[in-house]
């Protein structure tokens, strides 16, 4: 019954994917659904974009280890990054009318900045893209006893296909049509485990002291984890491709602001569901923690509840993944088509690029397969994605909006000096080397301004 539903979902995403493509006419359709999406659609992308494997695996055994404190960095960190946006960037973003973010940083910076801070980009979605691949093959072995490789392969194969054929229209639509499925099948999935929601009150109430605790303790190394926390997602996100095209597609400056405070309320609602869950599967089944902690969801489902419930979980589950997945890939390919191949080829007609944006899709969900062959831990990969344009990215774009006096080689040297920086740093320590490239980041972009104006002043 289960393999039955999982190949019924597959093939009516494909069949979206295939509608879709139907309203691809140029580039801009491609890459920003024509900039037409409504709040409804454009919400639930930005949505689907952050409820992904992290959130419904990846959390849900940190909160169930580590309690309230462990999700910091996703969830808390996560619906920040929606709230910033919607508070200080889409508005002037969405302004500049802008294909890709890359172009933001040659409109503001140059030819020079915009390659370098495009390869960033790029780089910065393979372990995120590698992640949702690992979680649809995790996914597929509990519930089908489907070997993991293969699980892999074939979410690999259903994501490329849909968004390679439709790009942003088939990304929203099937972000609509899957956040309904999340929405819908979590709710379920709930009642059921919680007995109509009986259980809900005495379940959260009997976690052990200091389970909810939420801020560090009064000493340095507590302090400074838990800023690294906040900001790895809730900064790092930022300055994300993925980001931006949800808020360029956007029907109007309005849509695109309000899509992000939806968006945002519904992480801190929807999103809750799965830590939730893991607290009752935690106090029902402990024996499961004692199994890799990120299956903790699936096993308790596929289980301990009935065949309705596992098949609206494994919708749900399914459709946050896929939907992250899409998203995260049609981003870094609109980037490397826009900023990396198309400046070198002056004459390209826009059917000519649209297919060298296919192609570009193709590479990085390749590149991102040996990524997830790799092994890594989901929530670990998501995290490392989201350091790397942090350390980079966010503090020229931040100037770049609100700093008059920005300049090239402040961006480029921002970008370098943050991202060695933290690639030196982080074999010894995650956390530290995240804030250590962040302050490298700012110091690189202030030091050849005041280099600059204490030359001017001496001369």
């Amino acid at each position: 019954m289960l393999i039955l539903f999982v190949i019924l979902y597959m093939l009516i995403t494909i069949g979206i994917g295939l509608v879709a493509s139907r309203f691809v006419k140029s580039t801009k359709d491609f890459l920003l659904a024509g900039r037409s999406l409504p709040l409804y659609i454009s919400a639930a992308a930005l949505f689907a974009t952050w409820f992904g494997s992290e959130t419904v695996l990846g959390a849900s055994s940190k909160i169930a280890k580590d309690g309230l404190y462990g999700v910091i960095e996703d969830h808390f960190g996560a619906a920040l990054c929606l709230f910033l946006v919607g508070l200080f960037f889409a508005k002037p973003l969405y302004r500049m009318n802008l294909l890709t973010f890359g172009d933001f940083y040659r409109v503001l910076y140059g030819r020079k900045v915009e390659v370098v801070a495009s390869i960033m980009l790029s780089l910065s979605y393979l372990g995120w893209i590698a992640a949702q691949m690992v979680a649809i093959g995790i996914i597929l072995q509990v519930t089908l006893s489907i070997p993991k490789e293969v699980g892999i392969l074939v979410g690999f194969g259903v994501v490329l296909f849909y968004t390679f054929l439709g790009g942003m229209w088939s990304v929203s639509l099937t972000d609509f049509i899957q956040t309904v499925m999340i929405v819908v099948g979590l709710v379920f999935v709930l009642h059921e485990v919680s007995h109509g929601f009986s259980q809900l009150i005495p379940v959260l109430e009997s976690q052990p002291p200091g389970f909810y605790k939420f801020f560090p303790d009064n000493n340095i190394k507590d302090i400074l984890s838990y800023i690294a926390a906040w900001i790895t997602i809730g900064l790092g996100s930022i300055p994300q491709q993925d980001v931006f095209q949800r808020i360029m597609s956007s029907r109007s400056e309005r849509v695109a602001v309000l899509s992000c405070f939806v968006a945002g309320f519904m992480y801190l609602t929807v999103a809750m569901i799965p830590l939730i869950l893991a607290l009752f599967a935690k106090a029902y089944y402990p024996e499961l923690l004692q199994l890799d902690a990120q299956l903790l969801l699936p096993r308790m489902v596929m289980d301990h509840t009935s065949l309705l419930t596992q098949v609206l979980f494994l919708g749900a589950l399914l459709s946050a993944i896929m939907s992250t997945a899409s998203g995260a890939l049609l981003a870094p390919s609109a980037v490397l088509s826009e900023n990396l191949i198309k400046p070198l080829f002056r004459q390209l007609s826009d059917r000519a690029f649209l297919w060298v944006t296919r192609v570009c899709i193709l590479f990085v969900a390749l590149l991102s397969l040996l990524f997830a062959f790799m092994g890594e831990s989901i929530y670990e990969l998501v995290a490392a994605s989201s350091a790397l344009s942090l350390v980079s990215l966010f503090v020229p774009l931040v100037a770049g909006l609100y700093f008059k006096s920005s300049n090239s080689v402040s961006a480029i040297s921002s970008i370098l000096l943050g991202f060695v920086s933290w690639l030196t740093v982080y074999p010894l320590s995650a956390e530290y080397s995240l804030l250590v490239g962040l302050l490298f980041s700012t110091v690189g972009y202030l030091l050849p301004l005041v280099v600059k104006r204490a030359y001017a002043k001496a001369f």
